[in-house]
């Protein structure tokens, strides 16, 4: 029976996009903080990246609404006592491959822009973010331009 629902929540894991090193807590909380970060690097986190943050999060890591919020909570308390983004970042370059680090650049971008668009504050802060995790400008800006252009896709359906 375990062996099923191992496999299962393997599947789901994989088909989120995420590789299976996302598997540690640490992992979990430094991945919502970083987010958290740049989604609040301007202002009050909005709704829509409220939303966002927890539907990326519930769904990248295959958990329930009520260990979303927990893990929502948790990484917010992190990112209070955090002085940079590099404690976050060096957590998740000891455990990552490129592939992980890559997609924790992507959902920066998602949660960026469910509000419509990035500005230059928020796409400095993604810059650092992707240079301390050794993501390469170019596929930084690839990752922006893929997610921008799904969000005007979904805009015109």
């Amino acid at each position: 029976m375990f062996g099923s629902l191992k496999s299962f929540i393997s599947d789901f894991v994989e088909d989120a996009g995420l590789p299976d090193q996302f598997e540690s807590r640490e992992c979990w909380i430094a991945t919502a903080a970083l987010l958290i970060r740049v989604a609040t690097v301007e202002r009050e986190m909005s709704q829509a990246r409220r939303g966002k943050l927890h539907a990326v999060l519930k769904s990248g890591f295959g958990l329930d609404d009520a260990a979303t919020s927990r893990l929502i909570d948790d990484a917010a308390a992190a990112d209070r006592s955090a002085i940079d983004l590099y404690h976050f970042t060096h957590q998740l370059n000891d455990v990552l491959d490129d592939e992980g680090r890559r997609q924790i650049v992507k959902m920066m971008w998602e949660i960026i822009y469910v509000d419509g668009s990035a500005n230059d504050l928020e796409s400095n802060i993604i810059w650092r973010a992707a240079d301390l995790l050794g993501v390469s400008s170019r596929q930084r800006i690839e990752l922006r331009h893929r997610i921008a252009a799904d969000k005007a896709a979904l805009a015109t359906s």
